[in-house]
């Protein structure tokens, strides 16, 4: 008679349905079965690449990948647009309004990949003022959906020349993309600079303070 005995491996991903619910209970009912869908295929993505979905590091990712993008993509959502708190500009400030070296982080819409960098931006006002805080905020809207860095520094510029219809708008962003960095020609430390003007910052004078303001 055989003294062999059989071993039970317990499931490395027990009650998995239950914790992903759980762990999108924050969510409202749509959005939760539109993350659970997202799961799905970022599941099928794994298997594809012949992973192992029940291995404990893996059992989650569906879900985490899941609600990463409910974050990262969040300007994609209606509703989200910043609201603009405009002031009376009634010193008659007529100079250089300029936020620098804002951070911010992206997602490239070629390769679903991160780039990230630092905008600076100025406006010179006309009738009104912004309030400071709202110019970081409105790049985070813009930067918070699949991105090219040249048309996020056009919205950005856009919506500020369409909401306070100031003298005219400069922004310019630096970044670094990690599909040149990882993949491809994987030549790490190279900064993509990008520009976009409006108004009164299409003369000389205007451009050149904007870049000895950045160089200080």
């Amino acid at each position: 008679m055989s003294n062999s005995t059989t071993v039970t491996v317990p499931d490395p991903c027990p009650d998995k349905d239950a914790r992903d619910d759980d762990r999108l209970a924050e969510f409202p009912a749509e959005k939760r079965e539109r993350l659970l869908r997202i799961a799905g295929h970022v599941r099928g993505i794994l298997k594809e690449l012949n992973l192992d979905i029940n291995d404990p590091n893996l059992c989650e990712t569906d879900i985490r990948v899941a609600k990463m993008y409910a974050e990262m993509f969040q300007g994609l959502e209606l509703g989200t647009e910043p609201r603009v708190t405009s002031f009376p500009n009634e010193e008659g400030y007529k100079a250089m309004v300029m936020e620098k070296n804002i951070p911010f982080y992206s997602m490239c819409a070629h390769h679903l990949v991160p780039f990230y960098g630092h905008a600076h931006i100025a406006y010179i006002p006309n009738g009104d003022i912004i309030g400071l805080s709202k110019i970081p905020r409105i790049l985070e809207f813009y930067a918070k959906r699949p991105q090219l860095q040249e048309r996020l520094t056009e919205q950005v510029t856009a919506f500020l020349d369409d909401k306070l219809k100031p003298e005219g708008v400069m922004v310019v962003i630096e970044a670094r993309h990690l599909c040149v960095e990882m993949r491809g020609v994987k030549k790490s430390g190279c900064v993509t600079t990008t520009s976009a003007i409006r108004g009164i910052f299409h003369q000389k004078a205007q451009r050149e303070e904007f870049l000895d303001l950045l160089r200080h």
